[in-house]
């Protein structure tokens, strides 16, 4: 008994330490990718600046319940970062490395394939949750808008997005044979999520009919639950739940559909 007990241990251990030397391996890659680290962690926040310099988007507009159409649209930048993260990033790098065989052949060694892509999720999600702070930061230091008055509604919805986010990502990335079939995918994605987080037009001031029927995707929700938190209410259950349902519909259909080669 304790001689299988200690070789369990030993085989933990060694798989623990292989889990980490693939996150240390797969953050200094990351580092050496600067059009993932420009538009999932730069370039939400330069499109805020650049919406924030305009004078009209400073004054407060009573068809958005009285806020400033650049705080409406700080909501809208944090989920772009985890938009251009689970659709653009993250499948192309999961798909490049089933297609070169390097899932394949990790499979023989002490470290197991989900361990890599454990490490991207990681990864992924840190980038877009530093790019989220970065914006709240430029907003309130530039903008003058107000911190999320609902701290622990925020930090749930905050997760539920990254959570949903990476969950389509991964969706993508199961579907996806090659990096090619990936970036089509992803890219038709794209545009239609951007739209549901109210990139063009923001959430709120959708037409109530349009209005519904977004809120019922992922990044919908996410632009509605984020947007409750940061004007002081919880956001809406029906909002997180929405959340919620999708990451597990997504995570099913990742599960049930993903291959190694």
């Amino acid at each position: 008994m304790s001689t299988a007990t200690a070789t369990t241990r030993t085989r933990t251990t060694a798989r623990t330490g292989a889990s980490a030397a693939v996150l240390r391996s797969e953050f200094r890659l990351f580092r050496r990718e600067p059009a993932t680290i420009f538009w999932v962690m730069v370039f939400p926040t330069v499109l805020l600046v650049i919406l924030g310099s305009i004078p009209s988007f400073r004054e407060h507009d009573s068809s958005i319940g009285g806020q400033t159409l650049v705080s409406a649209y700080v909501p809208v930048t944090v989920l772009l970062a985890m938009i251009m993260a689970g659709l653009q990033a993250m499948p192309q790098v999961i798909t490049g490395y089933r297609e070169r065989g390097i899932l394949r052949r990790m499979s023989t060694t002490p470290v197991r394939p989900h361990a890599l892509l454990t490490a991207q999720m990681g990864l992924h999600g840190a980038a877009a949750l530093v790019s989220a702070v970065l914006s709240l930061t430029v907003a309130r230091t530039a903008f003058k808008v107000a911190l999320p008055q609902q701290v622990l509604g925020y930090l749930l919805s905050l997760a539920l997005s990254i959570c949903a986010a990476l969950a389509l990502g991964s969706l993508v990335a199961a579907l996806s044979r090659n990096q090619k079939v990936a970036n089509a995918i992803g890219s038709a994605v794209l545009f239609p999520m951007m739209f549901c987080a109210g990139v063009w037009l923001p959430v709120q001031a959708m037409p109530d009919a349009l209005a519904h029927i977004v809120e019922l995707t992922p990044f919908g929700a996410a632009a509605q639950a984020l947007n409750g938190a940061a004007t002081g209410g919880w956001p809406g259950w029906t909002h997180l739940g929405v959340l919620a349902v999708w990451t597990l519909l997504l995570s099913a259909g990742a599960n049930r559909w993903f291959r190694w080669e």
